[in-house]
């Protein structure tokens, strides 16, 4: 296997123990969320974990079936939060430091396009399409959050 490739699986294996501890993170706040508005937040907490649940799926395949790695069954560092305004803080802090990390990837796929004739199209649509959806999530978080 080739450095880039090797260095890719690496990279996606981080990716994919951020997608695991988020999907956990937003599941076990969505559980802590009470008070007058909580049912709406609740929801799109559990949507959004839902949504890493997807992502982590894109992951496990870009790093098997496209790289030939082993995905990585680790989990990142999760956060705790008590308070709802806490919890979606600590979430869109989250989503921002995943979204920088997932540029970094992004952009090591695409300036290695040519070490990867059979894999680049759908590295980059993949990797892409998890960043719109993480951008998403930015945006959802901000605005529950008045922003």
């Amino acid at each position: 296997m080739d450095k880039i490739k090797k260095e890719l699986i690496m990279m996606l294996n981080q990716a994919l123990e951020l997608e695991h501890a988020a999907r956990i993170q937003y599941l076990a706040h969505a559980e802590m969320i009470q008070g007058l508005d909580a049912e709406p937040v609740i929801e799109r907490l559990k949507e959004i974990a839902s949504d890493e649940q997807k992502h982590e799926g894109i992951f496990r395949e870009l790093i098997g079936n496209y790289l030939g790695g082993a995905p990585s069954m680790g989990l990142a560092e999760t956060h705790s939060a008590q308070k709802t305004s806490k919890i979606l803080e600590v979430n869109l802090k989250g989503e921002k430091d995943a979204i920088d990390f997932y540029k970094q990837i992004y952009r090591k796929v695409v300036a290695n396009k040519e070490a990867l004739p059979y894999e680049f199209e759908t590295l980059e649509h993949q990797i892409r399409h998890v960043i719109i959806d993480e951008q998403e999530h930015v945006t959802e978080l901000c605005l529950l959050l008045g922003r």
